[in-house]
């Protein structure tokens, strides 16, 4: 593990660096917007809009290729494809509850469809994996300032609307009955997360994005007595898996974001295990948890 703490402080491997301030401002991310996937429980959102990107991704770079818009990039379509399909699970969760789960499924298959389509028929040889798996190695300083950019809104959105964010996430009709526009908070949190969701996608991927969004929050729903306390411990469980995720990576030789998603279940499977053993004792022994 040593080669790792000396590779890291060597300026001939900027890249190491910039992974490792990537996956730290990738965590904040993970941690508050994660909190709030999870408490609402919109994971399942959350993964129809990280799958439809690779449609976003196929048209833009079908598009560059054949010159029809040469200058859209990668990260502009799928931006695109991502807040379009944040209003549209959005607006008819809200308005038809029934069918949310049928347009989540059909969001989900219809982008990665799209994205395979595209890429089919972009000239060129097209390797869908590196943008389905991503590897945080390749990432840039513009990654880096984007990432920074966005930690910093999301920060100062919770800063601001915290009140009015918990009340909708734990009871959105107590919130209402308060006055809080809780359709609008709806519809900013998924916008928020597809854009998050993009730039995230070059730390693990489009398809592990949902795993370190529920995760690390999930892990600390076990501790943290409010949303804020998630908030918080799921930061820093991010960070904490993100460090040793690529730590371990580096010194074996292993692809870095799915070592971090699997050192995170790890630890959410084992706290979920010492949780249902600490209850079960509890209940012999009579002791409301």
């Amino acid at each position: 593990m040593n080669s790792f703490f000396t590779a890291l402080v060597n300026p001939a491997f900027p890249f190491l660096q910039n992974a490792l301030l990537a996956s730290l401002l990738a965590s904040v991310l993970f941690g508050i917007l994660g909190s709030v996937v999870t408490v609402k429980r919109i994971a399942g959102l959350a993964g129809a809009i990280s799958h439809a990107v690779l449609g976003g991704i196929g048209m833009a770079l079908y598009l560059s290729s054949t010159r029809l818009v040469p200058f859209i990039t990668p990260m502009a379509g799928a931006i695109i494809f991502a807040v379009l399909s944040a209003l549209i699970i959005g607006i008819v969760s809200i308005k038809a509850k029934q069918r949310e789960d049928t347009v989540i499924n059909a969001i989900w298959a219809i982008g990665m469809s799209l994205g395979v389509l595209f890429l089919a028929k972009t000239p060129g040889y097209r390797d869908p994996t590196s943008y389905l798996f991503g590897n945080i190695l390749l990432v840039s300083r513009q990654d880096l300032v984007l990432l920074a950019i966005l930690d910093v809104v999301v920060l100062l959105l919770v800063w601001r609307f915290y009140p009015q964010l918990e009340a909708s996430a734990f009871d959105e009709e107590f919130a209402r009955v308060r006055g809080v526009p809780t359709n609008l908070v709806f519809l900013i949190i998924l916008g928020i997360t597809a854009i998050a969701v993009v730039l995230l996608q070059t730390f693990v991927g489009i398809v592990m994005v949902i795993a370190m969004l529920t995760l690390p929050a999930a892990t600390a729903g076990y501790i943290g007595r409010n949303l804020a306390g998630m908030m918080i411990l799921s930061w820093i469980f991010s960070s904490i898996f993100s460090f040793a995720g690529l730590a371990v990576s580096w010194h074996y030789d292993l692809p870095s974001g799915a070592v971090v998603v699997v050192l995170s279940g790890a630890v959410f499977l084992g706290t979920t295990a010492i949780r249902m053993l600490v209850l079960r004792y509890q209940k012999r022994r009579g002791v409301t948890p």
